[in-house]
C-alpha cells in the first residue's frame, strides 16, 4: 500500500509513533535512534523512510540469529513502499547459493573446483548486503522464531541444522516463550501442535529386524513404514536433514528430502526442536554409511516439547537431579528404562510361578493400629471418621500369618512397605517387598523355594543365572551355600567359637558377663570391631563381628542361618 502525496506525512508519522514504543519494549534498543532521527526529519520525504527502511532489514536479516522481533521487521518494510523488496531478492539468493555449497561439500566425491567457485560466488552476494549495525551487549529477548532446526540444549549437530546453538544463549523461560511461540505458529497454521493418536506400523527394534538385508545405499520406496517417537537430535544440510528419533524400544533415523517433501520440508524443520515428538510415514533407505533410516514422504508434529532436553555431551550428571525427576533421567539413559522393565518382569515372573504353585496373592491393609512384624520405626497419621491414630505398615507379615489361621495354606503379598527411617539412594523409606507363607512347610522348605524363585527370575530376566554386577560375576544358580552366622565369625576370628565361649558362661545366650563374654570382646577389639567393647551379651557380639567381619565379603548368594535369639525380633 503506497499513500498518496498528501496523506504521506500523517501516515509516516503514525506509522512512527507506532514502531517507536514497539520498538522499545521489544528490547531492540538499536532501532530507537534511527527512528527518532527520522521523527525529527521531515516526514514527507519518503526516500528517506524508503532508504532506512532498507538500512534496518539488512540489520535485521544479518542479526537474525539474536532474535530481531519479527513484527518490526514486518512494520518496516510496509513503511517502506516496496523499498525492501531488492533486499529480500538479495537475501534469497545468498540463501540458496548457500545451500549450493553446503549440497557440493556434502557430495560424495568432491568437486573442489566447482566449490571453489561456489563459495566466490556466495562470498560476492554477500559483499553486496548494507554493513551492519551492531547492538549493544545485551541478553536475546523478545518473542521469536529462535532460529531454524532444533535439537533442545545442545540438540543440534553437524551441519548446523539445530536450533541448540541458539538456545543455548537463552534462559529456560526464553526458551520456553520461543518453543510456545512455535506451538501457536502450528495452531495458527491449521495443525494441532499436540494430536490425539498417530497408529505406528513399527518399533524401532521392528524396524531394524525387518529391513536388516537392505544393502547400504539402497532404498525400497515401495515399503510403507509408519514410526513415531521423540527427535533426540536434528542435522541439517540444506536440502536434507536427518533426526535421530528415540522410541521405547531404541532409536531410528529419519531422512527428510526436500524433493521428497515439497512445501512442507523447511515448516516441519522449523516447528521443530529436540524432545518434540513426531510422527512419520514413508519408505526406507539404507545410507552410504549403513544407517537404516525411514525415507520420510509425511512427517507430523504430535507434541511440541516446550522445554529443552538435557545437553546431549553432558548428560545428566546431577545425581539429585537424575533421582528427583527420573522421566528426564529415563530419556537421557536409555539402560535407566532398561532398568524399570527388567524389574517390571521380574514382578511378573515371581506372582506367576508362585501362582503356578497354589499360592493366593491377597492384599492386606497398609493402615496399622499397631505396627508389627518388624523392628523399624513407621510413619504416623491419623483417621478422621474413626478418630484413630494410626501408622503405615512396615512389614505384610502379621496379616499373612492371619490368613493362614483362617485357612489359607499358601499366601503371599507383594506389596508397598514404608518405614519412617534414613533415606538415601539406596535406601528408600518407601520400597517393595515380597512375604509368602506356605503350611507344613519349614525354614528348609523356604530356602528351597527361594532358590528356584530367584534362579527363574534371572533366567527368565537375563537369559541365565550367571550375571555381572559392580564387576563382579555372580553365580545364582542352586544350591546356594548354607552357613551358620558362627561359622562364618569362627572363620575370621577362629578364637571367637561361639558355642564353646557360651558353655563358658554358663549356657546363656543372654549372659551379661563372664570369661566366655570377656574373651569374646577381646578378640573382637583386636580384629578392630567397632562397639566390640559395649556389647552386652555374646549374641550381639556375634552379630557385630558378622556385619564387620563377614558380611562385606558375601558375594555369592548365601543362606546365613542361625542368628542368635538377641537381635532376632520374632
Amino acid at each position: 500500500w503506497r499513500p498518496g502525496p498528501a496523506a504521506r506525512s500523517d501516515t509516516t508519522m503514525l506509522l512512527l509513533r507506532t514502531l517507536l514504543p514497539a520498538a522499545v519494549s521489544s528490547r531492540c534498543c538499536r532501532l530507537v535512534p534511527p527512528l527518532a532521527a527520522l521523527a525529527s526529519a521531515s516526514p514527507a520525504d519518503a526516500a528517506a523512510v524508503r532508504a532506512f527502511s532498507m538500512q534496518q532489514a539488512a540489520v535485521v536479516a544479518a542479526q537474525r540469529q539474536r532474535r530481531v522481533h519479527r513484527g518490526v521487521l514486518g512494520g518496516l518494510r510496509m513503511c517502506s513502499g516496496g523499498g525492501g523488496s531488492a533486499l529480500a531478492d538479495l537475501e534469497r539468493d545468498i540463501q540458496a547459493q548457500g545451500e549450493v555449497v553446503r549440497e557440493l561439500k556434502a557430495a560424495a566425491e568432491r568437486d573442489e573446483a566447482a566449490i571453489k567457485a561456489a563459495v566466490e560466488r556466495l562470498l560476492a552476494l554477500k559483499a553486496q548486503l548494507p554493513a551492519p549495525v551492531e547492538p549493544p551487549p545485551a541478553k536475546s529477548g523478545g518473542k521469536g522464531g529462535g532460529g531454524r532446526g532444533g535439537g533442545g540444549k545442545g540438540g543440534g549437530g553437524k551441519g548446523g541444522g539445530g536450533s541448540g546453538a541458539a538456545e543455548a544463549e537463552l534462559s529456560e523461560s526464553e526458551i520456553f516463550r520461543v518453543r510456545l511461540d512455535k506451538a501457536q505458529a502450528v495452531a495458527a497454521g491449521g495443525h494441532t501442535p499436540y494430536a490425539y493418536s498417530f497408529a505406528p506400523t513399527h518399533s524401532s527394534a521392528a524396524f531394524a529386524e525387518a529391513f536388516d538385508s537392505l544393502s547400504p545405499g539402497a532404498e525400497d520406496a515401495s515399503a510403507e513404514v509408519a514410526l513415531c517417537g521423540r527427535v533426540m537430535t536434528k542435522r541439517s544440510f540444506g536440502k536434507l536433514a536427518f533426526f535421530t528419533v528415540q522410541d521405547g524400544e531404541g532409536t531410528f533415523q529419519l531422512y527428510l528430502d526436500k524433493k521428497r517433501l515439497g512445501a512442507a520440508f523447511r515448516p516441519f524443520l522449523d516447528a521443530t526442536d529436540g524432545g518434540d515428538f513426531v510422527g512419520v510415514k514413508g519408505g526406507v533407505k539404507r545410507t552410504d554409511k549403513g544407517e537404516l533410516s525411514v525415507l520420510v514422504a509425511e512427517a507430523t508434529l504430535l507434541t511440541k516439547a516446550l522445554r529443552p532436553l538435557p545437553d546431549k555431551w553432558k548428560g545428566l550428571a546431577d545425581v539429585n537431579k537424575r533421582y528427583r525427576q527420573r522421566y528426564l533421567d529415563m530419556i537421557v539413559n536409555p539402560r535407566v528404562r532398561a532398568t524399570f522393565a527388567a524389574r517390571a518382569r521380574i514382578t511378573a515372573y515371581l506372582r506367576r510361578y508362585l501362582d503356578e504353585r497354589g499360592f493366593l496373592e491377597i492384599e492386606t491393609p497398609c493402615l496399622n493400629a499397631q505396627p508389627g512384624g518388624a523392628e523399624a520405626k513407621p510413619f504416623e497419621t491419623y483417621h478422621n471418621a474413626l478418630g484413630l491414630d494410626l501408622t503405615l505398615r512396615i512389614a505384610t507379615e502379621l496379616y499373612l500369618k492371619r490368613l493362614v489361621i483362617g485357612g489359607v495354606e499358601r499366601v503371599y503379598e507383594l506389596g508397598r512397605i514404608f518405614r519412617n527411617e534414613g533415606i538415601s539412594t539406596r535406601h528408600n523409606p518407601e520400597f517393595t517387598s515380597i512375604e509368602l507363607y506356605q503350611a507344613y512347610a519349614d525354614y528348609e522348605d523356604m530356602m528351597a523355594l527361594t532358590e528356584e524363585l530367584v534362579a527363574g527370575a534371572a533366567r527368565h530376566v537375563a537369559g541365565g543365572t550367571s550375571v555381572e554386577y559392580q564387576g563382579a560375576s555372580i553365580d545364582l544358580a542352586p544350591p546356594w551355600r548354607r552357613v551358620t552366622m558362627a561359622e562364618l565369625v569362627a572363620e575370621k576370628l577362629p578364637q571367637f567359637d561361639f558355642f564353646a565361649l557360651r558353655e563358658a558362661d554358663g549356657g546363656s545366650d543372654a549372659a551379661s558377663g563372664g570369661e566366655g563374654l570377656a574373651a569374646a570382646r577381646a578378640a573382637a577389639q583386636a580384629a578392630g570391631v567397632a562397639g566390640a567393647g559395649e556389647a552386652p551379651s555374646l549374641g550381639e557380639l556375634l552379630a557385630l563381628c558378622f556385619e564387620e567381619l563377614c558380611e562385606p565379603e558375601l558375594v555369592q548368594p548365601t543362606f546365613v542361618l542361625d542368628h542368635p535369639t538377641e537381635v532376632s525380633p520374632l
